[in-house]
């Protein structure tokens, strides 16, 4: 069913209240008309004379005569799956005349998948955040919009002039924050066809939740460290053993360590100082 049969159903009631009683043209309805596909609409057929004859409305779709007056005809138009042109034809004194129906089918969006790639990151990473809307048509009335709690992370208006459904992907990549954690992220699509005689449609994705985590220090820094830390054991073990093994040295040449000898000189330079 169209999402706006409601607003056709209404503007042809308006038209019959037009009509009754009056000699004058009725309120016939926009010329140009938005449905969803499959749907359906609402026709109506109005004469611009008050005795018209011979008032059709020609299509191939399945259609029922919801009601009648002489002057009108109100018409249920089914399974709309694709463009098309009606024909409301009518006599009026002798000649005929029509009046062109114009139907644009337009595939809402009827579902909405977020994506967030990876779920489970380190504070200060970046991920992804993807939204797909499957099957839209046109795209260029579609807005997509990427949130996160009620906050908008990213806006984005589909460019396109396709008539068939196509599906309309917006990614974004952003920096996980601790906060993230503890919000929702929800992808929202709107379809805006206001402006060509349809209406407004709207869907929201299933939330999703970010895993975040407590950064780790990188490993090659890890290891980098580790060489570093051996490196300055091994310098510092081989200059203790270069001191220990020449003191062995000097105390084999002279009897005495050096550094024992060096602490003597001292002691006594100490002593021999005047008062």
């Amino acid at each position: 069913m169209s999402p706006f049969g409601g607003w056709g159903t209404l503007a042809a009631f308006l038209s019959l209240l037009c009509c009754r009683g009056s000699g004058e043209k009725a309120f016939e309805g926009p010329e140009h008309l938005m449905v969803g596909s499959g749907g359906f609409q609402v026709i109506n057929c109005t004469a611009s004379c008050t005795d018209p004859t011979k008032l059709v409305l020609e299509t191939v779709l399945n259609k029922t005569l919801l009601e009648s007056q002489a002057q009108w005809k109100l018409f249920k138009v089914y399974n709309i799956s694709k463009d098309e042109e009606l024909l409301c034809s009518f006599t009026c004194d002798g000649r005929q005349e029509t009046k062109v129906f114009n139907i644009t089918v337009f595939y809402p969006p009827k579902q909405v998948l977020l994506t967030l790639s990876p779920t489970s990151v380190a504070v200060g990473t970046l991920f992804t955040i993807e939204c797909r809307v499957p099957a839209v048509a046109p795209l260029g009335g579609l807005t997509v919009t990427l949130l996160r709690g009620t906050k908008i992370l990213y806006n984005q208006t589909i460019v396109g002039t396709a008539p068939s459904p196509q599906d309309a992907v917006v990614t974004h990549n952003t920096t996980a924050h601790r906060e993230d954690a503890h919000h929702n992220f929800s992808c929202e699509a709107q379809m805006d066809l206001r402006s060509r005689g349809g209406g407004l449609v709207h869907r929201v994705s299933d939330p999703q939740r970010l895993e975040v985590k407590e950064p780790v220090p990188n490993s090659q820094m890890v290891i980098i460290i580790a060489i570093v830390v051996v490196l300055l054991l091994l310098f510092v073990t081989f200059v203790l053993l270069c001191f220990v093994f020449s003191q062995k040295w000097h105390r084999g040449r002279t009897g005495h360590y050096s550094v024992y000898a060096t602490w003597r000189r001292l002691k006594g330079s100490h002593r021999a100082q005047p008062l």
